[in-house]
């Protein structure tokens, strides 16, 4: 077994070693959700915290870590006398992004369930994460349907399997933590909610401390056993501090005063629910039991807030996660200090540490941790605003307000990613037909397999009441539910298109589009063209935030080279469907359909937009043209493409549903 890295030899992170800890001292926190750019010790700080969380004590054979002192009365495993109990470390448990659902829930023998009426039980991960740590390395790319059963099982403290009347239920409740890069997309605003802290954490730009990272990295892969050795003492401190801050924290008293100063900073940021204010309070009561108080002071509430509320206080996905800090200390002092425990400048001895502090760190961690910010893109000058890359470049212009808009469904039926978009068999879903099972039963289909199996129970000698069953009858439900697609936008970024006051309408309506396409679950991708060639701004990603950041710094000017365009995307197109065959395509061209430059510009861009349409590829057209005078260019392009075009004014709200069958109608007739 490898030896993991010590929590305490962990360089910086201040805020991240905190929240983990926190949520060692007091479960009921809900958990942490660590965000941040890759290679910033995130998985290495977690899988190191489990090393810190004292020992369970159990009941001797039971697959599902019930405690001996007070055991499940459900446990499938049970019923378990109260007694003495063997002791282990806490385990932590990863939960794989490709998992399936029977290995998260644990898998029942449907065949001895029907023929024996016997419960036959295989415990998942969230049994064998009971009373530990369930960590969820890239939580944001986890299929929906298993975040489902994530969030019911965080919220009520056990996990139940239902399958055909057969019902298994038994206790599983965790410390949740999941880490995540936001350039590959955002959670879901219910499964950002459910986790009780977040953190951001990005790589110091002091050289000193990254020196320290360094030279610590490598001494532990040189010797990991005597790297650890050398960290004993400091590892062995915080595991006794997490024990004392336990035993202490049901004497912690949270007064009417911090209470009132929780409740006015959730108001005051406008927080949706309720949980926001709980999840505060039971974060403030740790933060004073980790300091050695028994009571929550101001200092306590005000770092609660910056770890409890600033990923709640998103209003969309461009938003990004923060607290305004100079906001949140007018409120605490406008509310402070009423009753003498909450709000008052007394400042008791915080132990050795401070209640930031995780204890043992020695003095290179508590170096500046820099700005964080990510390097400039290489196209961006001082200050943040783009190069001028060629004649005739006009300056990015900001994008119009963006607009709700309805469904652009790919045609036919997929077998993609799980999502909300188009049409698709799927793992869940209305249940439309029964199939023999290709390797693990997962959806039964009771009806298909009882028909499956009545004709043959005279051969199989059936005497009694059960029904004889083999696994020849077994029949697997499919079902159809939606997916989620490939969404690439082809965008026109040349003189022609260079008003500023249309550019501002056309980013208005891309963006309307990447919010449909964030709340659908799609992979987005950006192609722009404009002087001589075409660029791919985005290559296709599940985050939309990156896209909206690339569409708002996109500069304008020069001729239209809109074959190299569509040449682009369809390379584009190719390279994709290598990696995730499964994932449909619509292409989103928005341009006012001119070509110029090269010899034949029109001509080339005609054979270049037909490669689309043999290929079957689903499109769309928004014609940008404006003016009394229209040419009709963007028209003739869709036709070529295959699909259909639609102008700016008619992607609003309900005019986008006669261009959702518009869309379908032009591939049937294809």
């Amino acid at each position: 077994m490898s030896t993991p890295f010590p929590f305490t030899a962990v360089v910086g992170q201040d805020d991240l070693r905190l929240a983990l800890l926190l949520n060692a001292v007091s479960p009921a926190v809900g958990g942490v959700l660590v965000r941040g750019e890759k290679g910033t010790a995130k998985s290495t700080a977690v899988r190191a915290l489990s090393a810190l969380m004292p020992e369970v004590d159990v009941v001797p054979g039971c697959r599902f870590s019930c405690d001996p002192h007070s055991p499940d009365p459900g446990c499938p495993d049970g019923p378990h006398e109260p007694g003495a109990g063997v002791a282990r470390p806490a385990r932590m448990v990863e939960l794989p992004v490709g998992a399936s659902e029977d290995r998260l829930v644990g898998a029942l023998d449907i065949e001895r369930a029907l023929a024996e009426g016997v419960k036959a039980f295989e415990p998942g991960l969230l049994a064998d994460a009971h009373r530990g740590i369930l960590y969820v390395d890239e939580v944001n790319l986890l299929h929906d349907h298993l975040v489902d059963l994530l969030l019911d099982a965080a919220a009520m403290g056990a996990s139940y399997v239902e399958r055909e009347g057969v019902s298994v239920r038994h206790a599983s409740r965790f410390l949740l933590v999941g880490t995540m890069n936001p350039e590959e997309g955002e959670l879901r605003p219910q499964l950002l909610d459910r986790f009780g802290l977040t953190v951001e954490v990005s790589a110091s730009r002091e050289p000193d401390q990254r020196v320290e990272v360094v030279r610590r990295r490598l001494a532990h892969d040189d010797d990991p056993a005597g790297f650890a050795a050398r960290w004993a003492d400091e590892e062995a401190a915080v595991r006794a501090r997490i024990t004392g801050a336990r035993e202490l924290l049901p004497s912690v008293r949270l007064g009417d005063g911090a209470l009132r100063q929780i409740a006015a900073t959730c108001a005051a940021f406008e927080v949706d629910g309720m949980r926001a204010d709980i999840v505060m309070a039971r974060t403030a009561t740790a933060l004073a039991a980790w300091a050695g108080r028994t009571d929550v002071l101001a200092e306590d509430v005000r770092q609660a807030a910056l770890l409890a509320l600033p990923h709640r206080r998103r209003r969309n996905p461009f938003d990004a996660p923060g607290l305004d800090e100079d906001k949140l200390d007018e409120t605490l002092e406008e509310f402070g200090g009423q009753d003498g425990d909450g709000g008052g400048d007394d400042d008791p001895d915080p132990g050795p540490d401070g209640p930031g502090g995780p204890g043992g760190q020695p003095e290179p961690d508590d170096a500046p941790q820099g700005d964080g910010d990510a390097a400039a893109r290489p196209e961006a000058g001082e200050g943040g605003e783009p190069r001028p890359s060629g004649a005739g470049e006009q300056s990015p212009v900001r994008a119009a307000e963006p607009f709700r808009t309805k469904v652009l469904s790919v045609p036919g039926l997929g077998e993609g990613a799980a999502g909300r978009r188009s049409r698709a068999r799927t793992e869940h879903g209305r249940t439309t037909g029964a199939r023999r099972p290709r390797g693990a039963l997962t959806k039964l289909h009771l009806a298909a397999t009882v028909q499956a199996a009545a004709p043959h129970q005279r051969a199989r000698g059936r005497s009694g009441r059960g029904l004889v069953v083999r696994r020849d009858d077994l029949r697997q439900a499919t079902r159809e539910g939606r997916e989620g697609n490939l969404v690439l936008f082809v965008v026109d970024a040349s003189g022609s298109m260079a008003a500023r006051q249309r550019m501002g309408a056309v980013k208005g309506a891309v963006l309307s589009l990447l919010l449909d396409a964030y709340q659908r679950r799609d992979k987005v991708g950006l192609v722009t063209f404009r002087g001589a060639a075409a660029d791919v701004a985005l290559p296709p990603t599940s985050s939309v935030d990156a896209a909206a950041a690339r569409l708002e710094s996109l500069p304008t000017g020069g001729r239209t080279p809109l074959a190299a365009g569509l040449l682009r995307a369809h390379e584009v197109l190719r390279v994709e469907r290598l990696r995730d065959p499964a994932r449909r395509a619509l292409v989103v061209v928005v341009t006012d359909g001119r070509a110029t430059g090269g010899p034949e510009p029109v001509a080339l861009a005609g054979r270049a937009a037909r490669l689309f349409a043999a290929e079957g590829v689903a499109s769309v057209v928004v014609d940008c043209e404006s003016g009394p005078v229209r040419l009709g260019l963007a028209g003739r392009l869709a036709d070529e493409l295959g699909g259909t075009a639609v102008t700016l004014d008619e992607l609003r709200a309900d005019a986008i549903a006669g261009l959702v069958r518009d869309v379908q109608g032009t591939r049937r007739a294809a």
